[in-house]
């Protein structure tokens, strides 16, 4: 008898109690052949079954409880731990849990033994989610907050969508998310976002309006910072990727990228980098009006911190197999897949795409990082952004101080490293 044909006790106890009738009143000979008939069916032993046919067949109660497999030690290294990872769901933190309890005492945050790693290590992901729903209840979370003229530049790009299990890294989505506020009039700040869609390495930088000026300082800052090469860029049909200017800055001045787009009105070919726009943005910084060039700032080293935070800390999940199930006369479904969650950064060293010192950075980046505390510094970035005052009526606000060129980037080093692929970038000022 294969699992899936097994009995449950709530089953067995039913089926006994109606053979039991049958067979108080049967002879001998039919209560043998009644025996062989419920030991192929249960599975019980024939003795078992003999005493259970004598009994009352009342399931007697629990006398003693079962006590906690684990204790509050597992507890309170969950509580360490979640609160690292801002409280990520329990299949993307279980699969992680032995290195981050490591990775946190040796920043003093954590004091671990080899018991406590080894309950961490074969916790259930069901057991985690439990837990973790007790623990987090009382904890602070993030805030969670017609037809256009064809663009005639878009008739060479073609339209098409990245597959959903694309292995080699450097192909992008990307996307546009405005932060104007309830009304979209004057000039505002938006956060250019780019995710790979094999590692799920997720790069934002936030500009002051949407001009060729700042897009292209966007797109230059985020490929210096990239430790991989871009292979290709699939933004939606915005007029803001897809101008003379940004086409020039990608055909010309940068070297070895396809350009690709989405179909008009089909948000789901941009998904990956849709799913980020609510988690990584709209999370943070949710649908209040940002316009001026203190608040670009703020943003962006915001921005910075969770550049790490998000790449090197935390745990995402890839889809690995999808089936279509159907059934005559019930609906379609799809039964979906996941691999243990890695870091982008982990999925990314599986590929050997990067140059061994760009992985060494990394690596000594990660090591002299608490997340902890990196979460925090995160929070508290958020409060500054909002302390700052919007823009005053009748005074403008001077994009160009928002540049990589003239802002605190190049001054205090906003970014922790800057990469080269032998990529020449020329960027107008």
């Amino acid at each position: 008898m294969s699992t899936q044909d097994k009995m449950n006790i709530d089953e067995r106890w039913k089926y006994l109690r109606m053979m039991k009738r049958r067979y108080e009143q049967a002879r001998r000979q039919e209560c043998k052949r009644l025996l062989d008939e419920m030991e192929a069916v249960t599975g019980l032993h024939r003795k078992s079954l003999i005493r259970l046919m004598n009994s009352h067949l009342e399931r007697k109660p629990r006398q003693r409880q079962r006590s906690n497999t684990y204790g509050v030690e597992v507890d309170d290294a969950l509580r360490v731990i979640a609160e690292s990872w801002d409280y990520i769901c329990a299949e993307r933190l279980t699969p992680n849990l032995v290195w981050m309890a490591q990775h946190l005492e040796r920043h003093d945050e954590l004091t671990t033994s080899p018991l406590l790693r080894e309950q961490l290590g074969r916790i259930s992901v069901s057991t985690v989610g439990r837990r973790l729903g007790r623990l987090r209840q009382d904890e602070p979370r993030l805030p969670r907050q017609g037809p256009k003229q064809a663009n005639r530049l878009t008739r060479d790009i073609p339209m098409t969508r990245i597959p959903w299990n694309e292995q080699e890294p450097g192909h992008f989505e990307t996307d546009l998310v405005h932060h104007s506020g309830p009304s979209a009039s004057g000039e505002f700040v938006c956060t250019v976002q780019m995710i790979d869609v094999a590692t799920g390495w997720s790069e934002r930088v936030a500009v002051l309006g949407r001009s060729y000026i700042v897009m292209q300082d966007a797109f230059g800052r985020m490929l210096a910072r990239l430790p991989f090469p871009v292979l290709e860029l699939h933004p939606d049909n915005g007029t803001e990727f897809f101008n003379h200017h940004l086409l020039r800055f990608w055909t010309k001045k940068v070297q070895g990228v396809s350009l690709s787009r989405s179909r008009p009105y089909h948000k789901n070919d941009n998904r990956f980098v849709e799913q980020k726009n609510d988690t990584l943005v709209r999370a943070y910084v949710g649908y209040e009006r940002l316009d001026t060039v203190a608040q670009t700032l703020a943003l962006n080293r915001l921005y910075d911190k969770m550049w790490v935070y998000y790449n090197l800390f935390q745990p995402v999940m890839r889809l690995t197999e999808k089936t279509v199930i159907r059934q005559e006369g019930q609906p379609t479904r799809v039964k979906r897949r996941y691999a243990p969650a890695r870091t982008p950064f982990d999925r990314l060293c599986a590929t050997n795409v990067m140059l061994p010192q760009h992985q060494q950075q990394l690596e000594a980046l990660r090591d002299r990082t608490n997340p902890r505390r990196l979460r925090q510094e995160i929070y508290d970035a958020i409060d500054h952004l909002f302390s700052l005052p919007n823009a005053v009526t009748g005074v403008p606000e001077d994009i160009h101080h928002t540049l990589l060129s003239h802002s605190d980037a190049d001054k205090g080093g906003n970014s922790p490293f800057t990469f080269s692929f032998n990529r020449t970038i020329i960027l107008d000022n």
